[in-house]
């Protein structure tokens, strides 16, 4: 059963780049809402396990009630993965999900501005890097806008829609349009480091990250404040565990880089963490332990 029907709308082809948690996040949502979807990786790791991850988001969501109207089966069919970029000629529209890195995703933008037809809309799915420090790497800055999916993508209802400078209309229209058909509306911010979300909530996740290293409390408890004092649905170091601890700290320093601001600086234990490999969730331990990790 679906949580929400979204208006009928025509089916189109949409490129997703990276195939990590959130690429293939936004793959479910997007094929769910019945796009053909085309998720390209370079690495074999991250796309040899994105069908198993693929299938166990599907299966959660059934049980939140939030599964495709037509079944698992048909949205996994409708999603398709490869390693070339070329691949996503044929895509109307394309949401660059590569790891938060500022190289990174202005080598991807260079490599989509070769590939794709001028009239592609191209979003980022950055957790903090101006809109327009990538734009800047496209013929058509016009087309390129931000969309910040939150994890895990299929229970969100909204999306953090960043509009920078020379973010057209109708980029910002076709967008909307594609939102809509997953049942999900965007709130639109302007272009700065982390926006408007995380350059809230990465101070936080930092904060309580270092309230744990000094001994004031254990995670278990920070969590809990945030919970019964402050109604929070989740407690930050929990949250932090559920986006990833690497992709956390990688979100920090391009904040800490792009701001100068000493509050963006990863305090030792979230660095610790990740290079002891305890990521959050997705690797079974992070600040709290979980009965299963990413296969």
């Amino acid at each position: 059963m679906s949580h929400a029907t979204p208006p009928p709308t025509p089916s189109r082809t949409v490129g997703v780049v990276g195939a990590g948690t959130m690429g293939v996040g936004v793959a479910h949502c997007l094929a769910a809402a019945g796009h053909e979807v085309i998720v390209v990786d370079p690495v074999p790791e991250a796309l040899d396990s994105a069908p198993a991850r693929l299938n166990a988001g599907l299966r959660m969501a059934a049980l939140l009630r939030r599964g495709p109207a037509d079944g698992a089966e048909r949205t996994v069919a409708r999603v398709r993965f490869g390693s070339d970029l070329t691949e996503l000629r044929t895509a109307s529209f394309v949401i660059e999900c590569a790891r938060e890195s500022i190289p990174v995703k202005q080598e991807v933008f260079r490599s989509l501005n070769a590939v794709l037809p001028p009239a592609t809309v191209i979003a980022t799915c950055t957790s903090a890097i101006p809109v327009g420090l990538l734009a800047e790497h496209v013929d058509e800055p016009g087309r390129v806008l931000g969309m910040h999916f939150m994890n895990p993508a299929y229970a969100k209802d909204s999306v953090e829609m960043i509009r920078g400078e020379q973010t057209d209309e109708q980029t910002l229209a076709d967008a909307h349009d594609l939102l809509g058909s997953m049942g999900k509306q965007g709130i639109v911010v302007g272009d700065a480091p982390g926006f408007v979300s995380n350059r809230l909530s990465h101070g936080t996740y930092n904060d309580a990250a270092g309230v744990v290293q000094a001994g004031t409390a254990d995670a278990a408890t920070v969590d809990r404040l945030f919970q019964e004092c402050f109604g929070h649905a989740m407690g930050p170091l929990r949250t932090a565990d559920l986006i990833g601890l690497d992709t956390v700290v990688d979100t920090l320093h391009v904040l800490h880089d792009l701001t100068g601001e000493a509050r963006f600086a990863p305090c030792a234990l979230l660095t610790d963490l990740v290079a002891a490999g305890r990521l959050g969730r997705k690797s079974g331990q992070g600040f709290h332990a979980y009965a299963s990790a990413r296969r």
